[in-house]
C-alpha cells in the first residue's frame, strides 16, 4: 500500500467535515458490495477494475479511520495483508463482520477482533445487529456502559501507539461507569481534525512534543488555522504548542476534557495561561491516576441531579396526604375505568408525579438542591452565567425577561415581525415599543430579519433627540422561523459603540442546538457575549480601539454616514456586556413539550437585575410546575453535552443531502424549487459573496466562509422550498398533500412556500422517505398536466400565475397613532402599546369596520386615521400585521385583502376590523 500524501489525496470531501459519516458508512457498504462481487466474479478485465476500486475504497477509508478507534490502525494492517495476498474471500468476511460491528455498535460494548474469522464470531456479531434493531436503536440499553473514545496527541511510532492503547485497555474494571477506547493522532491538524470528525471523542490528552502538519489534505481546518503556520507553531515551546491546541479545540467541542501530560518544569506550566484543561499530569506512565480521572469528568457531565433525584423519588414508599390523587398513580390504580392511561404511558411516569419539594426533590421556584445543580450544568452546557428553567415555553420565558429588564416608558427596539409573545409581553411591561422592519422577501410572502444599518439609525436618531438614555433593551429574533441567522457579535459590537450599557434579548427559541456545531456556535447569544467580554479585556483590543478612535475623531460626528457607514467599535471602559437569550429546549433539543430556557450573560445581572429577575420568573411561574418536563430538561443537557455535536452534525448531514437531492433531480427542480442564500439574503447584506453553499462540481464548500463573515446566513438545516409551480397554495399544500396522504407533519408555510426542517431526531430513511413522496407528488403533478383539458391548463396556470407572479408586497409597520405616541410632535417611533391595549377594554372605545365592502376604505379617503385597537394576525405569516395603536395605511389594507389564508387572529370577517372610534382617540387617557 502506498503512503497517502497532501497532494495524493484522492477524496476532496475528507477536507469537508459536513458529510464525513455518511461517507465513512457508504463507503464501508460500498467496499463490502465490490468485494461481493470480486469474489464471485470469474471476468478476469472486470476483476481488474473491482481491485483497482476495492483498492481505492480501502484507502479512503483509512483516511477516515485514522481519526476513530474502531477498526484501529491494527485492524487496517491486517485488512491491506488480506488484500495485498489477495485473499478476497477471505477479506469479504473480516469487511462483513466489520461493517456489522459499525451498523450494531458491538464495538461499543465488547471488543471484536477482526482476526477472528470462526462460525461462531459471524454469529456472535449477528445476533448484536439483531438484538440491537429489536431494541430500535443501540443506545437503548440503559444498563449497557455508555462509550467514548479518549484522543491521544503525541508523535508516536505505530508500536508506541500500540503499548499506550494497550495500557489504558489494562486499566478497565467492570465496576467502571463508562467504557472507552483510545484514539491515537501525531500532529496538530490532525488533533483538529479528530475532534471535528469523531463525536465519539470525549476527553483529550496531549502529550509531549507533536508536528504542526498532517499528512493529509484538511483543507476543512483553514478557517480555524488563520494567523498560524507550521514555522510559528515550531518556535514556540512545547507548554505554548499545547495551550494553543488546547484553546482551539476547545472552541472547536468546548464539552471534551482535556488533560495535558508533561516531562517538562509541571510547576511552572500549571502557571500559565491553562484554563481549558482539567488538569495537568507530569510524565505520561502514571496510567491508575489519568484513567480515574478522565473517567470522573466524564460523569461529571453525565450526571443529571434532578433526573437521579426524581428517579430515586419513585422508588421510595411514601403516604400521599397532600394534593395530587394521581400521586404515585394511586388515582388511576384503583380505578376501574381509567386503566388504559397505565397501559399507554407506563407506571413509571405516575410513580414520579408529586407536589413535593422535599424528600430529596426540589423547588423550581427556589432551588437549592438537585434543580438549582441541573440549572448551573444547563448553564455550563450552553455557555451562559445563570440559566433558569421554564416549564410553560418559550412565550412565557420572553416574558419572563422583559419584566424583569423593562420598566414602564422604557423605550424597547424590537423587530416588529417576532414572535406575539413579544408584543404581549411589551403591553405587559409597559414599555415604549419602537417597531424595526425586516427586510421583504416579497417573491415568497415572507420576512428576513432586521438590518444592522436600520438598528444603528434608529438608536442614531435616539441619540441625536436626546433619548438615548431612555433605550433600554434590543429584541431580536435569532435564528428566524425560517432560518435567517444574524451575525450577533457584530451587530451586539455596532451597537454597544453607540449605547454601551444596551441590554440584548435573543429570541433563539429555534435555535437551541446551535451551541454544539463549531460553525452555528459563534453566531449564538451566549458565544457572542463571553468572546466580546474577553476581546474588550485585552491590550491587543485596547490598542485598537485607540488606534480606530483617533481616525473616527477627525471625521464629522453629527454626520450620520460617520456612524452608518463604517464599523463601529465600543470604548472598553465603558461598555457592559448584556445579553439575555431564550430557548425552546423542545422545539430543536431532547425536552418535553414547553420545556425552555434562559440564559444569562450580564454583567450587572448581580447588581441590577437579580431581585427584579427573581420577582419575575415567580409572576411568571407556576407553584406546581411539571417535575418530568424538568427531568426531561435535564436530561436534554445532559445528552446535549455527551453527544450534541454527534446529534447536530448528523442533523445537517441529513438537511445537506436532502438539498442536494432537491437541487440537481430534474423533476423535482420542475416543481419544488430550493431557496438557496442569494433568495434569502439580498447581497448588501452578504459580503462574501456566497450565493448557495452547494456546487454540483465542488460540493458542500462555502458554508464557513459565509458563516464567518456576512450579516445574515441562512441555517441550511431549514429546507424552505418554492412551491408555486405546483399550483398549490401553501396552507393546502401542507394539508391535503403531505399531511393527510403522506403522514408527513411541518409547521410553516407561506402562501408560496413549505418549510421543512431536519432536527436531532432526523433519520436518512425520513429523509428518503420525504424525497419519495416529493417525487410522487411531482409526478402526480406531471399527470394532472398531461391528461388535462386545455380549459383545466388554463386553470392550472392561471393558479401558477398567481402565486409566482401576483404576490402583494409585505407592509412595513406604518406609525403609531399620536394618542399612543409619549411626545405627539417627536422624531422619534416609539408608542404605548400599553395604552391602546387597555383602552380597547371598553366597548364604547371601539367600533368595527369592514375593509371587504369598501366602508373602512371610504372612511380613510375622508381624512380619517384608522387605528387599530387590537393585533391582528393572519397565519402565515404569523406575526402582528397590525397591533394596538397602529394606523391603519394602504399598504396593510391591500395585503390583508390578497391574503387567501382563513385564520386571522383578531380580525372577524362578519364584523371587519376592531379599531378606536374617533372620540376615543381624541382625548386617551394617560398612561
Amino acid at each position: 500500500m502506498q503512503e497517502l500524501t497532501q497532494t495524493e489525496t484522492p477524496y476532496t470531501a475528507l477536507g469537508f467535515y459536513h458529510k464525513i459519516s455518511q461517507l465513512r458508512a457508504d463507503t464501508w457498504n460500498a467496499l463490502k458490495r465490490d468485494l461481493g462481487q470480486l469474489v464471485r466474479l470469474e471476468d478476469e478485465g472486470r476483476a481488474k477494475n473491482l481491485i483497482k476500486a476495492v483498492d481505492v475504497k480501502l484507502t479512503r477509508l483509512e483516511i477516515i479511520e485514522d481519526y476513530h478507534a474502531f477498526p484501529s490502525k491494527e485492524d487496517f494492517r491486517h485488512l491491506w495483508a488480506l488484500f495485498d495476498r489477495a485473499e478476497y474471500g477471505l477479506l469479504e468476511k473480516v469487511v462483513k463482520r466489520l461493517v456489522r460491528a459499525l451498523i450494531s455498535e458491538s464495538y461499543r460494548r465488547r471488543q471484536v477482533d477482526l482476526s477472528e474469522t470462526d462460525a461462531d464470531a459471524e454469529d456472535l456479531e449477528t445476533l448484536d445487529a439483531l438484538t440491537q434493531l429489536r431494541r430500535g436503536h443501540p443506545a437503548s440499553s440503559s444498563s449497557a456502559q455508555p462509550y467514548f473514545e479518549l484522543l491521544i496527541v503525541d508523535n508516536l511510532s505505530a508500536p508506541e501507539e500500540e503499548v499506550v492503547r494497550e495500557a489504558f485497555h489494562s486499566m478497565r474494571r467492570p465496576e467502571d461507569r463508562f467504557v472507552y477506547d483510545v484514539v491515537t493522532v501525531r500532529s496538530f491538524e490532525d488533533a483538529l481534525i479528530a475532534v471535528l470528525v469523531n463525536p465519539n471523542i470525549q476527553a483529550c490528552l496531549i502529550r509531549y512534543e507533536f508536528p504542526y502538519k498532517s499528512k493529509y489534505n484538511l483543507s476543512a481546518l483553514r478557517s480555524y488555522l488563520e494567523g498560524i503556520s507550521e514555522q510559528s507553531l515550531e518556535q514556540k515551546s512545547e507548554a505554548e504548542r499545547s495551550i494553543l491546541l488546547s484553546s482551539m479545540i476547545h472552541e472547536l467541542r468546548p464539552e471534551i476534557d482535556q488533560f495535558l501530560v508533561t516531562s517538562g518544569d509541571v510547576e511552572a506550566t500549571a502557571s500559565r495561561d491553562i484554563r481549558h484543561f482539567n488538569r495537568i499530569f507530569y510524565r505520561e506512565t502514571d496510567y491508575i491516576e489519568q484513567h480515574h480521572t478522565i473517567l470522573r469528568a466524564i460523569d461529571n457531565r453525565y450526571r443529571t441531579p434532578f433526573f437521579d433525584a426524581l428517579r430515586e423519588y419513585s422508588k421510595k414508599p411514601t403516604g400521599v396526604f397532600h394534593a395530587m390523587p394521581i400521586s404515585r398513580g394511586k388515582s388511576i390504580t384503583r380505578s376501574h375505568w381509567a386503566g388504559q392511561m397505565i397501559d399507554f404511558y407506563g407506571i413509571n411516569i405516575f410513580l414520579a408525579e408529586t407536589s413535593a419539594t422535599s424528600g430529596g426533590l426540589d423547588s423550581l421556584l427556589q432551588p437549592y438542591g438537585p434543580i438549582k445543580k441541573a440549572q448551573e450544568y444547563a448553564a455550563r452546557a450552553f455557555g451562559a452565567r445563570q440559566t433558569f428553567f421554564v416549564t410553560n415555553g418559550t412565550s412565557t420565558a420572553n416574558k419572563i425577561v422583559v419584566q424583569a429588564l423593562v420598566k414602564p416608558r422604557d423605550i424597547v427596539l424590537i423587530d416588529r415581525d417576532c414572535h406575539k409573545s413579544h408584543h404581549y409581553g411589551m403591553v405587559l411591561a409597559g414599555a415604549h415599543v419602537s417597531y424595526l422592519d425586516s427586510y421583504p422577501l416579497d417573491d415568497y410572502s415572507m420576512y428576513g430579519a432586521v438590518p444592522l444599518h436600520e438598528i444603528k439609525k434608529t438608536l442614531l436618531g435616539y441619540k441625536r433627540s436626546g433619548q438615548l438614555h431612555k433605550v433600554k433593551m434590543l429584541l431580536l429574533t435569532n435564528c428566524t422561523f425560517d432560518g435567517v441567522v444574524y451575525n450577533v457579535r457584530r451587530v451586539m459590537e455596532e451597537c454597544l459603540a453607540i449605547k454601551p450599557d444596551l441590554v440584548f434579548l435573543w429570541d433563539e427559541a429555534w435555535f437551541a442546538f446551535a451551541g454544539f456545531n463549531p460553525t452555528y456556535r459563534p453566531r449564538t447569544a451566549m458565544h457572542a457575549a463571553r468572546t466580546l467580554r474577553d476581546r474588550y479585556r485585552s491590550e491587543s483590543y485596547r490598542e485598537e480601539y485607540e488606534a480606530w478612535k483617533a481616525e473616527f475623531d477627525a471625521l464629522d460626528p453629527d454626520d450620520d454616514a460617520t456612524w452608518l457607514e463604517r464599523r463601529l467599535m465600543p470604548d472598553p471602559d465603558t461598555v457592559r456586556i448584556r445579553s439575555y437569550a431564550t430557548h425552546s429546549t423542545h422545539k430543536t433539543l431532547t425536552s418535553l413539550r414547553q420545556g425552555s430556557m434562559i440564559h444569562i450573560w450580564d454583567q450587572d445581572y448581580r447588581q441590577k437585575v437579580e431581585a427584579p429577575f427573581h420577582e419575575a420568573y415567580m409572576t411568571h411561574t407556576s407553584t406546581s410546575p411539571n417535575y418530568q418536563i424538568i427531568a426531561s430538561l435535564d436530561v436534554g443537557r445532559m445528552q446535549a453535552e455527551m453527544e450534541g455535536f454527534e446529534l447536530v452534525h448528523a442533523q445537517v448531514e441529513a438537511a445537506l443531502s436532502l438539498r442536494e437531492q432537491l437541487y440537481t433531480h430534474p423533476l423535482l427542480q420542475k416543481y419544488f424549487r430550493v431557496l438557496i442564500n442569494k433568495d434569502m439574503v439580498p447581497l448588501e447584506y452578504r459580503e462574501s459573496g456566497v450565493e448557495t453553499f452547494y456546487d454540483p462540481v465542488t460540493g458542500w464548500n462555502k458554508m464557513e466562509e459565509a458563516w464567518a463573515n456576512d450579516e445574515f446566513v441562512v441555517d441550511p438545516s431549514r429546507i424552505t422550498i418554492a412551491i408555486g409551480a405546483t399550483g398549490i397554495d401553501g396552507d393546502t399544500f401542507k394539508n391535503e398533500y403531505l399531511m393527510n396522504k403522506y403522514g408527513i407533519q411541518i409547521n410553516k408555510t407561506s402562501r408560496n412556500t413549505v418549510l421543512f426542517m431536519t432536527n436531532i431526531g432526523t433519520s436518512r430513511g425520513a429523509i428518503a422517505y420525504l424525497l419519495d413522496v416529493l417525487i410522487k407528488l411531482a409526478k402526480e403533478f406531471e399527470y394532472r398536466w398531461e391528461e388535462s383539458s386545455r380549459p383545466e391548463r388554463k386553470i392550472i396556470e392561471n393558479r401558477v400565475h398567481s402565486l409566482t407572479c401576483e404576490l402583494p408586497p409585505l407592509p412595513d409597520f406604518s406609525r403609531f397613532h399620536d394618542a399612543f405616541r409619549p411626545v405627539a410632535d417627536s422624531q422619534t417611533p416609539e408608542g404605548d402599546i400599553r395604552r391602546a391595549y387597555f383602552l380597547s377594554y371598553d366597548e364604547e372605545n371601539t367600533e368595527y369596520l369592514r375593509f371587504d365592502n369598501g366602508e373602512l376604505q371610504a372612511q380613510m379617503r375622508d381624512g380619517r386615521d384608522v387605528v387599530s385597537a387590537s393585533f391582528v394576525i393572519p397565519y402565515p405569516p404569523g406575526f402582528p400585521v397590525l397591533v394596538p395603536g397602529q394606523v391603519v395605511s394602504e399598504e396593510i389594507l391591500y395585503f390583508l385583502q390578497a391574503l387567501d389564508v382563513t385564520e386571522i387572529h383578531g380580525y372577524r370577517p362578519e364584523l371587519g376590523l376592531l379599531v378606536f372610534t374617533e372620540e376615543a382617540l381624541a382625548d386617551p387617557p394617560l398612561g
